[in-house]
């Protein structure tokens, strides 16, 4: 367990904004447009305090076009940078959020940039006002930030070719969907890192990725990519990871011994355990060595194993999960977790959440097999999406015709999953993106990796990042630059003030690794 140590950080007042510094020119932007929309942008000065220092910054919020090899521009990406002024290279880093199909929305307002939104702990966030304040877990003492919205999400979006044509229906194709496959979103990102690093003269600084979730599953492929494109990088941070989406399919038992320790982490905070270990690490080094030992041992035989090694793997996995031994034979040994979110406190007529398990949610009956909803996302979209509409247009001085979209349906449910591995002359139909992090580390012996996760987080369990990580085939000294952190909370580590805090001391200490300070 990696709890850093706490440091005391001033936060500026709840109110960090300052004064416009140009937004005259700006002409709100079109989500889909025929015509070239042209590249514009609105800068605004600011102020935060971190470390009891103050820090002068930069906010701006606009799009950068990207084009094809012919020059033609075939996307609009929108973004907002955070920059502080350096007569030296300064690291920046870029951000982004997964789905796939989610805008950057999540960690804009809740991770490492200069402000956040206030949500409640562990529990539903209350309506609105709801308050935007100065984040005093930021890291734009350490690096830029420039967050960056996925295509069809925001207001980053795909430009319609002028000779596209209709289909017999009369309807035109999304012209975002050329860019939703992994592949595809990979290009696209990288061609936006490039221009952006061109347009602000960025190439001999320090670079950074940070995804979330999907977006580690970006962060993998682009690195390797980017790299390949002459654009070295000094580091990555993934934040609740999923590199392998093959573990998941039907017939495999990856995925239940990946979610164990997970299970076992929110049984112990709900207190559900028959003689619940008084600290969580040490209990969960025992859990994953059953996991990875007798449990995988069990199911590896599948209907073939005896009655009497079942009944004991139930027993263990009782202790271990809290769900009852009858339950667990029910299910053949394998609760996917679902079930595990129903059957947990259903004799509280409660349910918990699957991007963190520490949050708990009422069914309409308890009799069902699944949850209806998952907890730990009602209890906090109403506050990032008003927040963010509210900060983009009062403090950031931007303004749109069209809505900021937060996710685009249509891409998860038209997702391109083929992915080209390297060295692999065949796409593998399901991402798995172990593989380029690895040569990306390789051919870089200097690039640093660090994995955020979790204990609560169902959605991208830490065990199986561990296992993905543990299989990039690094040779002994390039061992060293892969760094991994846990935390008290879920797949929104930031959620919980305590994992923010610790996390963001990791992350300090981890850009000075990166930079070589």
């Amino acid at each position: 367990m990696h709890f850093a140590k706490h440091l005391l950080i001033t936060c500026l007042a709840a109110a960090p904004m300052a004064s416009v510094v140009a937004a005259t020119d700006h002409e709100p932007q079109q989500q889909s447009q025929t015509a070239e929309p042209k590249e514009d942008a609105v800068t605004t000065s600011h102020e935060v305090r971190l470390h009891g220092d103050s820090i002068d910054y930069k906010a701006t919020a606009g799009n950068l076009l990207i084009r094809k090899d012919d020059g033609t521009a075939d996307a609009s990406v929108f973004y907002v940078a955070y920059t502080v002024k350096s007569d030296k290279p300064r690291p920046v880093t870029f951000l982004y959020n997964g789905g796939p199909g989610s805008s950057s929305i999540w960690l804009h307002m809740g991770s490492v940039g200069p402000v956040m939104v206030q949500t409640a702990d562990g529990k539903p966030t209350a309506p609105p006002p709801y308050k935007v304040t100065a984040n005093p877990n930021s890291i734009l003492d350490k690096s830029d930030l420039v967050f960056i919205d996925a295509m069809g999400t925001g207001f980053s979006h795909g430009i319609t070719p002028k000779d596209d044509k209709a289909d017999k229906g009369g309807k035109k194709e999304d012209p975002s969907k050329p860019f939703w496959g992994v592949d595809q979103d990979v290009d696209a990102f990288a061609r936006f890192i490039e221009r952006y690093v061109t347009v602000n003269k960025r190439w001999n600084d320090p670079k950074f990725l940070m995804g979330e979730s999907y977006g580690t599953t970006r962060s993998a492929a682009l690195v390797n990519r980017l790299q390949e494109d002459g654009v070295t990088m000094n580091g990555v941070v993934l934040v609740s990871s999923i590199l392998n989406y093959g573990a998941e399919m039907p017939g495999l038992d990856r995925e239940y011994i990946n979610n164990l320790p997970t299970y076992a982490a929110i049984a112990w905070y709900h207190n559900k355990l028959t003689n619940k270990p008084a600290e969580l690490a040490p209990f969960l080094k025992e859990v994953r060595d059953f996991a990875s030992g007798e449990y995988a041992h069990a199911l590896a035989q599948g209907q073939n194993i005896s009655e009497s090694e079942a009944d004991a793997v139930a027993q263990k996995l009782h202790q271990y999960t809290g769900l009852s031994v009858q339950y667990i034979k029910e299910a053949n040994l394998q609760v996917d977790p679902s079930r595990f979110r129903k059957e947990l406190m259903r004799d509280e007529r409660l349910t918990v959440g699957r991007y963190d398990g520490r949050f708990m949610g009422i069914d309409e009956d308890a009799a069902g097999e699944t949850p209806d909803t998952d907890a730990s996302d009602t209890a906090v979209t109403g506050a990032f999406v008003a927040a963010f509409n509210s900060y983009l247009a009062n403090d950031l001085k931007f303004e749109s015709k069209v809505p900021y979209k937060l996710f685009a349906m249509d891409a998860i449910r038209t997702w391109d999953w083929k992915h080209a591995v390297p060295g692999s002359h065949w796409p593998v139909p399901m991402p798995y993106v172990v593989a380029d992090l690895g040569n990306a580390m390789r051919t870089n012996p200097y690039l640093k990796v660090f994995s955020a996760n979790g204990y609560f987080d169902l959605a991208t369990p830490f065990f199986g990042t561990e296992f993905d990580l543990a299989h990039m085939e690094l040779p002994k000294s390039l061992q060293k630059n892969l760094q991994f952190g846990y935390y008290p909370s879920g797949h929104m580590i930031y959620l919980n003030p305590t994992a923010h805090k610790e996390l963001a001391d990791d992350l300090e200490k981890f850009y000075d690794q990166a930079t070589h300070k």
